[in-house]
């Protein structure tokens, strides 16, 4: 059984009043439409055609290679939209699976239980619906006494006895391939002057065909987005479904209402995420982690057993064991590792710290290179920006950095040097040196006389 899926990104997304093309809108981190591919790539048996009319350049270039396009010229409704992919999509395969981008939360185990609908119908379609009391401006669904679909109506045309009825059309349908190119050619404008796509329920029924209805169990899953109202509706919906995937798979938080967590975050089983957590992008966390609370991690690498304490991560990396925080802050390039420890209001950039240092508090290290087991006194700098060009900063296994110290870049502090307290250090520091003062020079122990 092949099946071709058709998504519908064309629309303006006029009530969303944004110069953003609404399928790119970000839900859990990713564009709305993203879901629709993830959802296609699933059911569907060749790559998805993806339908563009506003903001098609910005939605290409968005979807790269995933998909292949058709370009609806005009926004003359629903019909006309699906009618546009016919060139690419007609023939090719036994079903027809047309969803939209704004409607992210449907599950491919929904989409796919519409398609075995479908291909159970003597028919010519299957179409989603949703049982609600609130009916959010979508159609009715009328059925006849042996329960097939007889007509969508459009709440705008709807009677009172129609507008009562608490089915609703999702916008979801699967149809037989070689029924549906030659019916949208029958389709008659709308007094909007729109082609609708539910009026081939009509067509079909008309021709003494059976329309068959698939009542979707989880009301979420048919959130369509149409305004900035509706995205927020479907971001709660969205984290609830993330958070508890997430701890039915070994995760603990202790708050679910204050954690944010992005679709493409992956966390280990035993960590615990405290309050008022946000984890975006491609972030990985180990497991037996303690995370937050008061905490935002982005596209950062975590290993096990890591503590993180009211902190701020973006584009580093934490090997196991790692204690930080609180205040404590990772910038891009920020690489700490096994056990090292990072006391509060410390950052770091575009660095490695070895296994075992300690970075005191107030302290920030950028472009640095830091061997194993140094101490890094509170209230050290590396000076590495002149105003013009960074300088790098190299530091050897088992040094020890006062507190206060000033290491002017570039600048190498050999094996288990020291240095004084407040040293300006602008040069150099040989292994097994002890420098102190402004500038930093080397500190000479004088020799004790004989007494002869």
């Amino acid at each position: 059984m092949k099946v071709t899926a058709v998504i519908l990104a064309a629309g303006q997304g006029t009530r969303m009043r944004s110069a953003l093309p609404k399928v790119l809108h970000p839900l859990g981190g990713r564009p709305l439409l993203q879901y629709s591919l993830d959802l296609a790539a699933k059911v569907g048996s060749a790559s998805p055609v993806v339908v563009v009319g506003h903001g098609a350049d910005q939605v290409r270039e968005t979807v790269g290679d995933k998909a292949r396009f058709a370009v609806q010229e005009q926004q003359l409704g629903t019909a006309n939209a699906v009618q546009s992919a016919a060139a690419v999509a007609a023939g090719e395969a036994d079903y027809v699976v047309v969803i939209s981008a704004d409607m992210p939360l449907l599950r491919s185990e929904t989409l796919q239980e519409l398609v075995n609908r479908q291909a159970s119908n003597d028919g010519p379609l299957t179409m989603l619906t949703v049982k609600s009391e609130n009916p959010r401006g979508f159609g009715r669904v009328v059925r006849g006494a042996d329960g097939s679909v007889t007509a969508i109506v459009e709440e705008a045309q709807a009677t009172p006895e129609q507008l009562a009825i608490r089915e609703l059309n999702a916008g979801a349908y699967c149809f037989r391939d070689a029924w549906l190119w030659p019916a949208l050619r029958r389709v008659n404008m709308s007094p909007k002057g729109e082609y609708y796509l539910t009026d081939l329920v009509e067509i079909a029924v008309a021709e003494g065909q059976v329309v068959q209805a698939l009542v979707a169990e989880d009301k979420c899953e048919t959130i369509g987005i149409n305004t900035r109202v509706h995205l927020s509706e479907a971001e709660t919906a969205l984290r609830s479904r993330i958070n508890t995937a997430w701890m039915e798979s070994g995760v603990t938080m202790i708050d679910p209402a204050t954690t944010y967590i992005d679709a493409s975050v992956q966390i280990g089983r035993d960590t615990v995420i405290w309050p008022n957590t946000c984890l975006y992008g491609e972030t990985v966390i180990g497991e037996g982690c303690e995370i937050g609370p008061n905490t935002m991690i982005h596209d950062t690498l975590i290993g096990n057993r890591c503590k993180v304490f009211a902190s701020v991560l973006e584009k580093a990396e934490l090997e196991d064991g790692v204690d930080m925080g609180p205040f404590a802050r990772l910038r891009k390039g920020a690489h700490l590792a096994e056990g090292v420890h990072m006391g509060n209001f410390g950052e770091v950039k575009d660095s490695y710290l070895g296994p075992g240092t300690k970075m005191g508090h107030f302290s920030y290290i950028g472009n640095a290179n830091i061997g194993n087991e140094v101490n890094i006194g509170a209230g050290t700098i590396t000076c590495n920006y002149d105003g013009k060009h960074k300088h790098q900063t190299e530091i050897g296994d088992h040094v020890f950095i006062g507190s206060d110290t000033m290491l002017v870049a570039p600048v190498k502090i050999g094996a288990r040097a020291r240095t004084g307290a407040g040293a300006v250090v602008t040069r150099d520091i040989a292994a097994d040196t002890t420098v102190v003062g402004v500038p930093a020079r080397p500190l000479y122990k004088s020799k004790e006389k004989d007494g002869n």
